[in-house]
């Protein structure tokens, strides 16, 4: 009596990800271009609300490991954690004392004066902060965004030097309609300096929680009244 060799079994998630949908979506061929550009539109347009669900519905469908996206796990928490703490305080620090007057910004933009003392919307918008500024978004300018632009233009340093140039430029310009052009040029700015430490150290969950914490401290600012006072602090 012959042996019979078994025939190799697929689990549903492997046999989807050969599926032609997966792989188009994957790919950056028509329609892989088609996405990114709708996501591009959608953040655009509707904010980190929308285009961040949109971006984990694609991780789903097409089937794209986490890591790719730069949700890996670091050596040490603790470290990330606190790395990520101190470089958004610090990050916003510089940017609202000494970058932002230098360029001749508003001390406030007076789209959040109701924010001043304002106790009852503290809880809500420090949570919409980490789930939408923190999360969201660095979802899709980080995570999303440098895995599509890394397939489409590769890997090389000049490649890395456009991708976080693509994506800081974006990344202001959804700020514009908000903040004017001192939150876009703000935007701007900060998105080089954490889209650089993404490029290098390609783990997401340390910018996560620096721009939850770097829009808390402005947030803070903001409430405790003492924004104006930073942004004077050196030049008067």
């Amino acid at each position: 009596m012959l042996n019979r060799t078994p025939e190799p079994t697929f689990s549903r998630r492997s046999r989807w990800e050969s599926h032609p949908i997966a792989r188009a979506l994957r790919g950056i061929g028509p329609i892989g271009i088609a996405f990114m550009l709708a996501v591009i539109v959608v953040a655009g347009m509707y904010g980190p609300r929308i285009a961040g669900p949109l971006v984990l519905l694609w991780v789903l469908i097409a089937r794209v490991p986490w890591r790719d996206l730069g949700f890996v796990r670091p050596k040490s928490w603790a470290l990330t954690i606190a790395s990520g703490i101190l470089g958004g305080i610090a990050s916003k620090l510089f940017m609202k004392s000494i970058v932002m007057p230098l360029l001749g910004a508003p001390d406030r933009n007076p789209n959040f004066d109701y924010l001043v003392g304002n106790t009852a919307a503290l809880p809500s918008m420090m949570l919409y902060l980490i789930l939408s500024a923190g999360f969201a978004e660095e979802l899709v300018a980080r995570g999303f965004m440098f895995e599509r632009l890394g397939r489409l233009l590769g890997r090389s340093r000049n490649a890395l030097i456009a991708t976080v140039l693509i994506t800081s430029t974006l990344f202001g310009l959804a700020h514009l309609p908000e903040q004017q052009w001192a939150g876009a040029t703000n935007a701007f700015i900060v998105s080089v300096i954490v889209g650089t430490v993404f490029a290098v150290y390609r783990n997401l969950w340390t910018l996560i929680i620096w721009h939850a914490v770097f829009d808390i401290c402005a947030l803070l600012m903001l409430y405790f009244n003492i924004d104006k006072t930073i942004a004077n602090a050196f030049f008067n």
